[in-house]
């Protein structure tokens, strides 16, 4: 599990497209200073498993399936990307519990500034409609964000000027895609909600 809180930015040094995807990301080494092979790390949301490790470096591989889901089949090399180690038992949940398994691709539909931030609007699919509520959370590459406005599966969110310094979402504009998971809590409630209402309807 992870929590939403970036603690750095890497950068892609390499990328092999052959048979499951393999990348090298660069990073800062205090954070990768004790990382173990088999670690999970969220690259831009994406729970990556560390398959091998070295002094400021780590890599990992990614799956048909996670290609299908995510914005990882247009990742290069020299790309920027939000990284997160895994959450230890104990440490503090600084934003909200996110999986690393996104659940698609949303498309920014406006930047708009104000003041120091930006109001930023997604379109995600309608299908995830009734898990964007108002207040409620959702991880945008991986970045921990509250929902301000949401109306079908157009959400939008206001980033601070530390969210757009310490994570890639600064350099985004309209037109841009993204990954997104919805809040985890709220899946399983509206899961079982829909669970007694089949129920209820037997």
């Amino acid at each position: 599990m992870f929590t939403g809180i970036i603690q750095t930015i890497g950068i892609i040094s390499s990328l092999d497209p052959s048979r499951d995807w393999t990348l090298r990301i660069a990073a800062d080494e205090d954070v990768l200073c004790d990382v173990a092979i088999g670690a999970s790390i969220a690259c831009n949301g994406v729970c990556l498993t560390v398959v091998s490790q070295e002094a400021g470096s780590f890599t990992a591989q990614m799956s048909q399936e996670t290609l299908s889901l995510t914005t990882a089949k247009s990742w290069h090399a020299g790309m920027r990307i939000n990284l997160e180690r895994a959450l230890l038992a104990g440490q503090e949940l600084g934003g909200h519990l996110v999986s690393g398994h996104v659940d698609g691709v949303a498309k920014i539909v406006s930047v708009v500034a104000e003041n120091d931030s930006r109001r930023v609007a997604f379109e995600a699919p309608a299908a995830f409609a009734a898990f964007l509520a108002v207040k409620g959370s959702v991880a945008v590459d991986g970045v921990s964000l509250t929902i301000n406005s949401s109306q079908g599966g157009r959400f939008g969110v206001n980033l601070v000027p530390h969210t757009l310094s310490a994570t890639t979402l600064g350099e985004r504009k309209a037109g841009d895609e993204v990954n997104f998971e919805v809040d985890t809590i709220v899946r399983y409630v509206a899961h079982r909600l829909g669970c007694e209402s089949q129920e209820a309807a037997q």
